[in-house]
């Protein structure tokens, strides 16, 4: 049997509860001073409830605890700079220098080279008369002759014989220089009437100038040699000019044949 307290006197009969403690005497059994109901979860019956005497009460304030030790943490070490190398620069400089002089030396090659045809061409040449001296570079030029038809040049032992026919140019040449110049016939160049050219040719220059062995050495300055050109040509060609050279790196002389 539970029981069950005496109605509150001071409450109205018949009106809403009041709130708060209770204004009567305590439950059968509580002693007079101690809290009445359940003692809190996981408490002790007799044991008072809340945080020990000399705690604050409630939750704890955020942040660090009080008188925390606090951490210092060196600077992070920062790292030298790496230098970069100059040797990679240095390298692709001097392979863009070669490179720059390569095509520098090709485009002087090419263009040498075609001034060089243009010499041998005659192009480059300027206008000479038979038996008048033209010089070009150390070497002064006088064409005193031309036979053509010829067969055969050189001795009854040593001689050769023209594919076609030889036909022979009688020049002069003095050295007007101040050294001493070896003349090359493989530089002279002769021209019929359609402008077709023919090459000297040297091997049978050699029995054709038997008596003349000066022709082919050095010509000291002031001295003059003279000499057959012998050209192999066609039968029936008729040569109309001559182009003379000191070498083939000069302009010429270019001699009409009349």
């Amino acid at each position: 049997m539970t029981y069950q307290p005496p109605p509150d006197q001071n409450q109205p009969e018949g009106g809403p509860p009041s709130y708060g403690p209770p204004s009567g005497p305590p439950p059968y059994g509580a002693q007079p001073g101690q809290p009445s109901g359940p003692p809190p979860y996981g408490a002790q019956p007799g044991q008072p409830s809340g945080p020990p005497p000399g705690q604050p009460s409630g939750p704890p304030p955020y942040g660090p605890p009080p008188h925390a030790q606090q951490h210092s943490y060196p600077p992070p070490i920062q790292q030298p700079q790496k230098k970069r190398k100059k040797w990679p620069f240095i390298v692709g400089g001097i392979v863009l220098a070669m490179i720059l002089g390569c095509v520098g030396i090709f485009v002087l090659f090419v263009g040498g080279a075609s001034k060089v045809d243009d010499n041998q061409s005659g192009k480059n040449a300027v206008a000479g008369e038979m038996n008048k001296p033209a010089t070009d570079g150390k070497f002064q030029f006088t064409v005193t002759g031309m036979k053509c038809g010829v067969a055969q040049v050189g001795g009854q032992y040593a001689n050769e014989k023209a594919q076609g026919e030889f036909c022979l140019i009688d020049v002069t040449i003095k050295n007007v220089g101040t050294s001493a110049e070896t003349f090359y016939d493989g530089s002279q160049k002769a021209y019929d009437g359609a402008n077709t050219e023919y090459s000297v040719d040297s091997g049978a220059a050699i029995y054709a100038n038997e008596d003349s062995s000066t022709f082919l050495e050095q010509i000291n300055p002031g001295n003059s040699v003279e000499g057959k050109l012998v050209f192999d040509v066609p039968k029936g060609t008729k040569l109309a000019s001559v182009v003379l050279h000191e070498s083939a790196f000069t302009a010429g002389v270019k001699v009409p044949l009349k």
